[in-house]
């Protein structure tokens, strides 16, 4: 029995800023800057935004030393990381990994923040940490199968994310690969995250990729401490992937570490909704601007996807054709393709525009899903899509295998300075959103990771 988890923390305990490629180095900023402006939008306009702080303030965990990108306020480095962590993932808005199929700076990035303010890490130390925290977390969701775990009622991001967390955590917290070991081993008893959030738009999967950052260096730190937790926390009897697969290839877990790097197949999101919805959103945006078609001619949109995806954003069909919530229009592909054909883009906004609008509900149950064979030929390597919209005019149809983001479809530096400031901008003002993007995008010349999340902070608070 190859011993994954003893692999993964040596890696982990190994791995420093130098060891890392340029390219490597150049995407994990970008990552960092991404996840960076999802949080200061969400601590400021995300609705379960303020049940968590009132949470963590009944707690007594409002006081500490640890930044909110976007907050006044400092807080305990768990509440740090269980914030940060939650709000990285309330806009659906950030990075994502197709075959994995999972979210990454979520969990990963609020546990390396909080565990660099506890030791008053650089930014240099803070990308390898994160990228050690990347490549462990993609890789377990590779070896356990993804569709397999998701059909189990499990959300990757946050089951695996725990162990990513540990990872950077526990990387900037300067433990060795014992440590690390035993900080999966803690974890595995906290790995969770359940998909019965789609049943009624609740606000679970937002808290519970929180959780796995807080929970991932929590159990970091108590492995620090000397407190043990069970060896082969992946491969073992009843170790992560016996519990949660039912046929996870271990081989995936540790295949072509150090050399190849997953972290650079992670993609960003232009649209704040779930990422099986993307490609077709690019192609009904392809078909508006090549055929000038517009909401009003639209006689009957058909929606091509792989049954992963059809799972998750088009069944039930009758709650997917009337959406109450944010949650629940994130997860909609007949809301996303409206808003869409309505819109000609769809951002963060337009869900208080449209979700109780009544010519945007009429238009989403126009829109039917199906399980496309050519979009299905292309899955899991991409998150393929088609889109075809039946006018009177004409049947216009377009197939997108690469939707905007991916990385062979990466967004400009310019892009992605463009999303963070518009997310960030109405709460730092122009300046200070400037500032911050310029201070991520230098973290490597940082000597503090603490002054860079400085530059994160609104002149005013917003009122929760």
């Amino acid at each position: 029995m190859t011993d994954i988890s003893r692999c993964l923390a040596d890696f982990a305990a190994g791995l420093h800023y130098e060891d890392l490629p340029t390219d490597v180095v150049q995407r994990t900023k970008l990552l960092i800057l991404d996840t960076a402006g999802i949080m200061v939008r969400a601590r400021n306009d995300a609705e379960s935004t303020p049940a968590m702080v009132r949470a963590i303030e009944r707690l007594g965990l409002a006081t500490g030393d640890c930044a909110v990108p976007g907050d006044v306020k400092t807080y305990a480095p768990s509440a740090a990381a269980l914030l940060n962590g939650t709000l990285a993932h309330s806009l659906d808005f950030d990075d994502t990994h197709a075959e994995a199929s999972l979210h990454s700076s979520a969990p990963i990035v609020p546990a390396a923040l909080a565990a660099a303010e506890m030791m008053g890490a650089s930014g240099k130390d803070l990308i390898a940490a994160c990228v050690a925290g990347y490549e462990v977390q993609i890789r377990l969701s590779l070896a356990l199968g993804p569709t397999d775990h998701y059909d189990r009622g499990y959300h990757p991001t946050a089951t695996c994310g725990i162990f990513g967390a540990v990872a950077a955590a526990g990387k900037l917290l300067g433990m060795d690969a014992d440590q690390i070991d035993s900080g999966f081993g803690i974890a595995l008893s906290q790995s969770a995250g359940s998909m019965q959030f789609l049943a009624d738009g609740a606000w679970t999967k937002r808290s519970h990729v929180g959780q796995a950052a807080q929970n991932g260096l929590m159990c970091a730190v108590m492995a620090l401490e000397g407190f043990k937790g069970p060896r082969h926390a992946f491969e073992g009897k009843w170790g992560f992937f016996h519990a949660y697969a039912p046929n996870a290839d271990h081989a995936k877990a540790t295949k072509d570490l150090g050399t190849h790097w997953e972290t650079m197949r992670l993609a960003v999101k232009p649209f704040p909704s779930c990422r099986y919805t993307h490609a077709a959103m690019d192609a009904l945006q392809k078909i508006m601007k090549d055929e000038g078609v517009t909401a009003d001619e639209v006689e009957a949109v058909e929606i091509g996807l792989p049954m992963t995806g059809m799972k998750i954003v088009s069944f039930p069909e009758d709650a997917k054709h009337n959406p109450e919530s944010v949650v629940d229009g994130q997860f909609s592909m007949p809301f996303c393709a409206a808003v869409v054909l309505r819109e000609g883009t769809m951002l963060w906004d337009h869900y208080a525009k449209h979700l109780k609008n009544p010519d945007t509900l009429a238009l989403t149950k126009k829109v039917t899903c199906v399980n496309d064979p050519e979009v299905e030929a292309l899955f899991p390597a991409n998150m393929a899509g088609k889109a075809t919209v039946k006018t009177a005019r004409g049947t216009f149809s377009v197939l997108v295998n690469m939707p905007k983001g991916e990385p062979a479809n990466f967004m400009t530096v310019a892009e992605f300075r463009g999303k963070f400031s518009g997310l960030s901008e109405p709460y730092l003002g122009v300046d200070g959103a400037g500032r911050f993007a310029d201070a991520i995008m230098g973290l490597e010349t940082q000597n503090s990771v603490s002054a860079v999340l400085a530059a994160g902070k609104p002149q005013a608070q917003a009122a929760e």
